[in-house]
């Protein structure tokens, strides 16, 4: 992001109702990672927890994340970086541009907003005349004629850190939920007379915010997709790309072969020029160059190079099969 020193705090501990579950949301799996690892994936950080024992609204987490930043914030003009743990669409490169716009315009504060055709349920950005960001309102709180906006806060921002922690402490829970809101920070900054902008993102869909399993599904559909491009490019065929699952965490060589139906996850690597598929599941396996492996499911097991195995194979955990082997139809490995 520069030779400027940049910080982040990444606010991850909404209770996620809504996604009627016992684990915390940020927690919930897509390609195979957290949802929360792939927002702090596009960072370069050292990485601090802090806890928000009592939540009271964004502006108090953000009070309390920078209870974790070493040394004084006076005359240290440096940016920080604050975003949602719930983004995980978002691209390191979005973020990389957001510091750029903000640093190269002086702003004190930089909202990352998106225009999309229905705005219902996001906070609105609120423009003066010249074009400056005066203020965001959120959905409860606005008038009609600020609902009819459809420039989005996408809850990313970029603010200036020795003014950042003074405007906290101007907050005030007076609204709808009775919080602090950290929306109500640019209000304080632009009232004060610093300079707020924004950024437009390209692409709303970045902005996409996963709080129930509709918009994780819809969040993982998007993520593989990137995922397959990504080894399409890389020198990967896909006989059918909608049909084919791999995880982010997982490794392909040059000239791998998925047939409809296969299922890659966890650690699994996969040498170069082997044939996955059709209908195969593999998690945390090992595959050695040149393998064929179809109609198969295997678990913790490593295939040589040159073997074969299939159709309608099980490699149990710790099921070796040696290089060049050849099994049979409906084998088994240890168990």
């Amino acid at each position: 992001m520069g030779t400027r020193p940049v910080s982040a705090i990444v606010l991850a501990a909404g209770e996620g109702v809504r996604m009627r579950s016992d684990r915390p949301k940020p927690l919930h799996l897509l390609c195979g990672r957290p949802m929360i690892m792939h927002v702090l994936s596009g960072l370069t950080l050292n990485v601090t927890f802090v806890e928000q024992p009592v939540q009271r609204g964004t502006g108090d987490a953000v009070s309390v994340g920078l209870t974790a930043f070493p040394d004084d914030d006076v005359d240290d003009t440096s940016t920080v970086v604050v975003l949602p743990g719930d983004h995980p669409l978002l691209r390191p490169q979005t973020v990389t541009s957001l510091v750029a716009e903000h640093e190269g315009s002086g702003n004190a504060a930089t909202v990352l907003s998106a225009r999309v055709p229905d705005p219902y349920g996001y906070g609105r950005v609120i423009r003066s005349k010249d074009g400056r960001v005066t203020h965001i309102v959120e959905q409860r709180d606005a008038t009609a004629s600020e609902l009819e906006i459809d420039e989005i806060n996408t809850s990313i921002y970029c603010f200036r850190r020795d003014l950042l922690g003074p405007a906290l402490r101007r907050l005030s829970p007076d609204n709808a939920q009775g919080e602090y809101y950290l929306t109500d920070v640019i209000a304080v900054l632009s009232a004060a007379g610093y300079p707020v902008g924004s950024m437009v993102l390209p692409d709303a869909l970045e902005a996409l915010g996963v709080n129930d399993r509709a918009q994780l599904a819809f969040a993982e559909a998007e993520l593989r997709a990137r995922t397959n491009r990504r080894w399409l490019l890389a020198g990967v065929t896909m006989v059918d790309p909608d049909e084919t699952y791999i995880d982010v965490t997982v490794e392909l060589g040059r000239d791998v072969t998925l047939f409809p139906g296969t299922m890659l996850q966890g650690r699994t690597v996969i040498g170069s020029g082997t044939e996955i598929g059709p209908d195969t599941r593999l998690v945390d396996c090992v595959v050695g160059t040149g393998a064929v492996v179809e109609h198969t499911v295997g678990h913790n097991a490593e295939v040589g190079e040159g073997a074969r195995v299939g159709p309608y194979a099980y490699l149990a955990p710790g099921t070796s099969v040696p290089e060049w082997a050849v099994t049979g139809p409906f084998y088994t490995g240890p168990a």
